[in-house]
């Protein structure tokens, strides 16, 4: 990807995130929204967006529906995104937008979810073995 191609799709990407903030007011847009990349293509002709929602506390079924909703919502307003976007970018075309859910970060974020419940319950464990190992010794002297 050329320089210039990172740029516009570094601008996009800012540009997306205080927009989808402050102007998509849809009630099926649940969560926090984050933009995690920006890929367009060589003749500007279109903007992949890859996005993120945090969903608050769901089970893993609601929040699959949920994200696929949010996704949804984001590509029935991807005409009214580009012409808002139009109106910042200096490019002669706006790219149309594409968004995408991005499973890396979504799993990324899944498995630290992971990773901090085991180091805790290992602390838990550790700190209960010692609790118990105190006792012993004292009941030894």
């Amino acid at each position: 990807m050329s320089q210039r191609l990172q740029r516009v799709g570094d601008q996009i990407q800012r540009e997306l995130a205080v927009l989808i903030r402050d102007e998509i007011n849809d009630p099926r847009l649940t969560g926090f929204v984050t933009i995690s990349s920006v890929k367009v293509s060589s003749d500007l002709g279109y903007a992949d967006v890859y996005v993120t929602v945090m969903e608050p506390e769901l089970n893993d079924a609601m929040s699959k529906h949920s994200h696929e909703a949010s996704i949804e919502v984001l590509n029935k307003a991807a005409g009214f995104l580009r012409t808002e976007l139009s109106h910042s970018l200096k490019t002669r075309t706006t790219p149309r937008l594409r968004f995408h859910y991005d499973e890396v970060t979504a799993r990324g974020n899944y498995m630290m979810e992971l990773i901090n419940k085991a180091v805790t319950k290992t602390e838990q464990t550790e700190a209960n073995s010692d609790e118990d190992g105190d006792d012993d010794n004292n009941s030894a002297l």
